[in-house]
């Protein structure tokens, strides 16, 4: 199984950017297919972006043209690329990892989340 360690949320203004990190160890990165979720205060737990292990991308639809996933398989990373970002994008952000890829991904291992607050 492997571990994830998320980095990288903080506060910003609206229209701001903010990069989201996700280290991964004791398992072969390069086999998962890497997702990032958010939870907002009162709502559940949300699929922002996947990448497949082959590099295929899929964004929500409230993010596509803001939020860029990518992940580096060299470094066991994950990344999240949030430009643009409103209010609405405030949320606890989790990486997860798992096998599969859209409606058929099946995340096996989270992290511990990283808090993000866009403030108007």
């Amino acid at each position: 199984q492997v571990q994830l360690v998320e980095s990288g949320g903080g506060s910003v203004q609206t229209g701001g950017s903010l990069r989201l990190s996700c280290a991964a160890s004791g398992s072969i990165f390069i086999l998962y297919t890497m997702a990032w979720y958010r939870q907002a205060p009162g709502k559940q737990r949300e699929l922002v972006a996947q990448i497949s292990n082959g590099g295929v991308t899929g964004y929500a639809d409230s993010v596509k043209g803001r939020f860029t996933i990518s992940r580096d398989n060299a470094k066991n990373t994950l990344y999240l690329q949030m430009n643009s970002l409103k209010p609405e994008d405030t949320a606890d952000y989790y990486c997860s990892a798992g096998l599969g890829y859209g409606v058929t991904y099946a995340a096996s291992s989270w992290g511990q989340g990283t808090q993000v607050t866009v403030s108007s």
